[in-house]
């Protein structure tokens, strides 16, 4: 049974850091692309970082230089460290395995920006 299980934020003042973690089960995660979404309401799910099979990461630009995501296979864990958070990073983030046609998500975990 394929689990993706999100933790690590919560409230943060502004230029604040949190780690987010995701720990997947019932899937190699080691032969995923592994990535964080994040999501505001109703609004379209947008892509904030992601991170291959072979190491190679991309970022958007919202969050270049701010945030980093790693992974550890032998954890089956993948990371989002937030550095500099900003109010407009208020959403609720959800990890994503993808390969192929499958396609995974966790159920999401709130981070709330503000003073």
């Amino acid at each position: 049974q394929v689990s993706l299980v999100e933790s690590g934020g919560g409230p943060v003042q502004p230029g604040g850091s949190l780690r987010l973690s995701c720990v997947t089960s019932g899937f190699t995660m080691e032969d995923y692309a592994m990535g964080w979404f994040r999501q505001v309401g109703d609004k379209e799910r947008e892509s904030v970082a992601c991170i291959n099979s072979d190491g190679s990461t991309a970022y958007k630009d919202f969050v270049k230089g701010r945030f980093i995501i790693s992974r550890d296979n032998a954890k089956n864990t993948v990371y989002l460290q937030m550095n500099s958070l900003k109010p407009e990073d208020t959403a609720v983030y959800y990890c994503n395995a993808a390969l192929g046609w499958y396609d995974y998500w966790g159920q999401g975990t709130q981070v709330t920006v503000s003073s």
